[in-house]
């Protein structure tokens, strides 16, 4: 197994334009869907699942541009497999353009629960691209209360506070966003966070880009994958009980090895290094064959 590593080794200039690059990658996103500023859907329907279930919410017509991804993500097993119940508070951190925004929001608010939006560190000094996405996501997810309810806006960075009031949080997110973070030398910090917020028995889910075990792990995570084994050792660090692991993201056709990272495959498909103009001569094809990352899901518990 490659040898584990601290979670972070940079600092000053280096650690800010590294938050500065996820903070671009969140605009991208946001930037390339024309329906972030689209009159709200009407989350009725005629036919298909009964309002309120996760199902309802996974099919919903305001996700219509976001679930050709699905069949990559696999939303409904995942959240089923953390076990997301329709009365939780639930603390998804970095949640980037609001995929994942998309499906929790309605479904915990018609069942009474609660979403905490844990986004960029905003305030004094705060990266000028990363206070865009954060403005673009209050904006959008926050002007529809019908559907996504009462969206609690929190933030979470290199000297953020807590992301929630202590032991308030049933469930805590960290959907593909961990390589972000050891790249910051943020990661033990957003775990720890994420312990203080979760109740007794509260669930952490990890969804992350996985690194063979065979690899070598990289402190700052620059392609974007991660050993499962140095996740579990994360969280036992920050006092999480590994629960169990599911396969339902696992992707065997990633060989892990482009030359881009992780963004060379979809739905970035990079064809030049990130921030470089794209190349028109990169031929993405086998690369988009591959779909998207294979990834580790993971569940753990905050003990009793």
């Amino acid at each position: 197994m490659g040898r584990t590593v601290p979670g972070g080794a940079r600092s000053g200039p280096a650690r800010r334009a590294l938050l500065t690059g996820a903070a671009a990658l969140a605009l991208a996103g946001l930037a390339g869907c024309g329906r972030r500023e689209d009159t709200a859907v009407e989350p009725e329907a005629v036919d298909g699942p009964p309002r309120g279930t996760l199902e309802w919410a996974v099919s919903g017509a305001w996700r219509a541009q976001d679930r050709i991804r699905d069949e990559h993500r696999h939303p409904m097993e995942t959240l089923r497999f953390f076990g997301l119940q329709p009365r939780m508070t639930v603390a998804d951190f970095w949640p980037g353009t609001g995929w994942y925004t998309e499906i929790v929001a309605p479904y915990l608010k018609e069942g009474g629960g609660k979403y905490v939006a844990v986004g960029f560190q905003s305030g004094a000094g705060a990266d000028p691209a990363q206070v865009a996405v954060n403005n673009a996501y209050q904006q959008r997810f926050g002007a529809d209360r019908r559907l996504y309810g009462e969206i609690v806006f929190s933030e979470f960075g290199p000297t953020s506070g807590p992301v929630a009031e202590a032991g308030t949080v049933d469930m805590a997110l960290f959907m593909r966003t961990l390589h972000s973070w050891m790249a910051a030398g943020i990661a033990e910090k957003a775990f720890a966070d994420a312990f203080a917020a979760l109740r007794p028995g509260g669930i952490l889910g990890v969804e992350q880009h996985r690194l063979g075990p065979e690899e070598d792990q990289d402190p700052v995570a620059a392609s974007g994958y991660v050993q499962e084994a140095f996740v579990r050792q994360l969280a036992a660090e920050a006092g999480f009980v590994f629960v169990s692991a599911s396969e339902v993201n696992a992707n065997p056709e990633d060989d892990k090895d482009h030359p881009f990272g992780v963004e060379t495959l979809p739905p970035r498909l990079l064809t030049a290094p990130a921030g470089e103009p794209p190349d028109p001569d990169f031929d993405s094809a086998p690369f988009a064959a591959v779909g998207e990352s294979d990834r580790m899901t993971l569940k753990f518990r905050k003990p009793e």
